[in-house]
């Protein structure tokens, strides 16, 4: 019975995994939520890896359902290997996105753990960007986007969506789609093409965070822990298989900012919880 409520947790897990990774409205700031009141019984550096690692279910449903975007390589009616070079061009700019975080957030990645992995920098974060989302729409609220598709994103705007991504490295609650989404926004990219930018940029950032804390955790499992990271990495997939095609049908008629009320209620509530947590102790 107890294996039971075990798995419900990791089911749990994975379906707000599946969900807050591609809404731009914070997995981090959810899974502290939901960790309040369903903590695993494993240890906790176990549950610190499990929780970036299962968002390798979560890339895979974003590779298989743009695998036609992402993959490089085709064959032509004779069947040859035929290259896309718009695919390598954009998978280059996708690089030139990920140096921020490289450079100054990989480095840091231990400081950013011990110290600002708490309910007060998440909230913020939450509340913050959730504050960007409605600014930076009713700024472009009559505005036309001067960036209709993946292909036309340069080298200097790529770049600058990095730095918003490396915001979100450092500051847990800001999440990684929601400061990449409201960077794309505030350079002219349209809702679409931030959406499916954001999506491709998570395959190689996300790859190496859940890669890096594999290596620090190492490899020796018990059964019980390696059979949740593999259930909660197939429940992140599926979700997000759902949630992603929901995105992309959801912003060609609305705009992101019911996405940011929403941030700045759950920042509230984390704030709230925690400092009513902290004082009837």
């Amino acid at each position: 019975m107890a294996q039971l409520f075990e798995f419900l947790k990791i089911i749990i897990l994975g379906i707000v995994e599946g969900i807050t990774e591609w809404l731009p409205i914070s997995s981090t700031g959810h899974m502290i939520l939901v960790d309040e009141f369903l903590q695993l019984n494993v240890s906790e550096e176990f549950m610190k890896m499990f929780l970036v690692v299962i968002q390798l279910g979560a890339i895979l449903a974003v590779v298989v359902q743009f695998w036609k975007k992402l993959w490089p390589f085709g064959r032509s009616d004779d069947n040859k290997i035929v290259i896309k070079k718009s695919i390598f061009n954009m998978w280059f700019h996708v690089l030139v996105s990920c140096v921020p975080a490289i450079v100054i957030g990989l480095p840091l990645d231990d400081f950013i753990d011990e110290h600002f992995y708490n309910y007060i920098v998440v909230a913020l974060a939450l509340i913050i960007f959730g504050v960007a989302f409605i600014y930076v729409e009713n700024r472009n609220r009559n505005l036309k986007p001067r960036i209709n598709s993946i292909s036309k994103i340069d080298y200097k705007t790529a770049f600058i969506i990095g730095l918003f991504q490396l915001i979100a490295a450092i500051f847990p609650g800001t999440s990684r789609s929601g400061a990449t989404i409201v960077g794309a926004l505030l350079l002219g990219v349209s809702r679409k093409t931030a959406a499916e930018y954001t999506f491709f940029l998570a395959v190689p950032v996300m790859v190496g965070a859940s890669l890096l804390k594999l290596v620090k955790f190492g490899f020796h499992y018990s059964a019980l822990e390696f059979v949740s990271l593999i259930m909660g990495m197939a429940i992140a997939f599926a979700v997000s298989w759902v949630v992603i095609k929901f995105l992309m049908s959801y912003i060609k008629k609305h705009d992101f900012k019911v996405f940011g009320w929403y941030r700045i209620a759950l920042g509230a509530l984390v704030l709230v919880y925690f400092v009513i947590k902290t004082v009837s102790k």
